[in-house]
């Protein structure tokens, strides 16, 4: 698969381990985006000319892409948007605003990135909305039922990641759902699903969730594209979060009407070449098949957990087995400053993250500042694994650890 991504073909010394930031690009995604600009590049929806009228289907074509992807009732559930942040602000003031008053209890937890916390505290601000946040166990692992000083009645929506950008872990959402349904059938769920859905197959009616939000530039795809999934009847009770332009229905001097789904929540000029990039992705994906991703995935997890444990003065964050886990694996070395370690990597053509990779609250709960984070895909194989502990080796020589 490392064959289908031009980027290492131009830079063959890389070792790239920060997918869970963004992902490389199969050359398939960059000729799609080309073949737009090339042969269709043209504004979408309402042009009678032919250009138009192609890029118009090239665009809900794959919006069809991504509704299939995930199994939705119909492509009109499906909103593009600019990212799993901007999805997330859409339901926190689309729905929140309008089903949220005082007291009513938002359930998040320990392990989110910074964008599915910073929306709801804005809420809590602005109308006195309660953030409860579910615990991160020692094993690294959610403790959902930990929930006894709530009350039950007050919890409206559950708003968490399906797998920890920080730990690798991955949620148990087809028990946490139900544990939260049955407790309370008028609770909304959200799903983050911006590290999962690169990895594992996604069904959002076997999940029974009533929002998902991922990013394409995660799944291989372009960079400024994002989805929000929702359920279409509350889709169709939110209010935009941007007006004007391709969303109205009919403006008057007094007031505007909104356009019926998708088109209510997606104003102004969408990024077309980026959508469609994002179904090029998809159909990667696809002919590569989850099977054959998540085996050699979990072929590479348990080879790094095992290169890992090896290692002395060394702490991992996140579960020591391949279950449940993605190949996500963040690390401290003795003392050594997390930026220190990823320069010296770097020197040795190992590309790492480091820092708190916006997720501030759970470096709290782990106390540290922050940590260095090595991120796995299906481009990647044993020997950059090998590479990468070469690259531990001289932190120690280094630090003289």
């Amino acid at each position: 698969m490392k064959q289908d991504f031009p980027l290492f073909k131009n830079y063959p010394d890389l070792v790239y381990l920060d997918s869970s930031a963004t992902s490389q690009k199969p050359q398939v995604l960059i000729d799609a985006v080309s073949n737009f600009y090339e042969n269709y590049n043209s504004n979408i929806h309402r042009g009678i000319y032919g250009l138009s009228q192609k890029a118009t289907d090239l665009f809900e074509e794959a919006r069809k892409k991504v509704s299939l992807f995930i199994n939705a009732n119909n492509p009109s559930e499906i909103i593009f948007t600019s990212g799993a942040t901007e999805a997330i602000n859409m339901v926190a003031e689309g729905w929140g605003k309008k089903n949220l008053k005082k007291g009513d209890i938002v359930v998040l937890t320990e392990m989110e990135h910074h964008s599915n916390i910073v929306p709801w505290q804005h809420l809590k601000e602005e109308i006195g909305i309660e953030l409860f946040f579910l615990p991160v166990n020692k094993e690294y692992r959610l403790n959902y039922k930990k929930i006894e000083s709530l009350d039950l009645k007050k919890i409206r929506l559950v708003s968490l990641t399906h797998a920890s950008n920080v730990l690798g872990t991955v949620n148990p959402l087809n028990e946490i759902i139900p544990y939260f349904r049955n407790m309370n059938s008028n609770i909304k769920v959200l799903v983050d699903a911006a590290q999962s859905i690169p990895h594992m197959p996604i069904d959002v009616k076997k999940l029974n969730c009533d929002f998902l939000v991922f990013s394409s530039h995660k799944m291989l795809g372009p960079s400024g594209v994002g989805v929000l999934y929702g359920k279409k009847e509350l889709l169709e009770q939110m209010d935009p979060f941007v007006v004007g332009s391709h969303m109205i229905k009919m403006v008057t001097k007094e007031k505007a009407t909104y356009a019926d789904l998708p088109d209510k929540f997606e104003a102004g000029t969408r990024n077309i070449e980026g959508v469609i990039g994002l179904g090029a992705a998809i159909e990667y994906l696809n002919r590569v098949g989850f099977a054959r991703i998540e085996q050699h995935e979990k072929e590479l997890i348990n080879y790094t957990l095992k290169m890992f444990a090896r290692q002395k003065n060394l702490k991992l964050f996140g579960p020591l087995d391949s279950d449940n886990r993605l190949g996500v694996f963040s690390f401290g070395i003795g003392n050594v400053h997390p930026h220190d370690v990823s320069e010296i990597l770097n020197r040795s053509h190992v590309a790492v993250r480091a820092g708190h990779h916006c997720a501030q609250p759970l470096m709290e709960v782990l106390e540290v500042t922050g940590t260095v984070r090595a991120s796995i895909y299906l481009y990647n194989i044993k020997e950059d694994i090998d590479k990468l502990e070469h690259g531990i080796e001289e932190v120690r020589m280094t630090f003289k650890l």
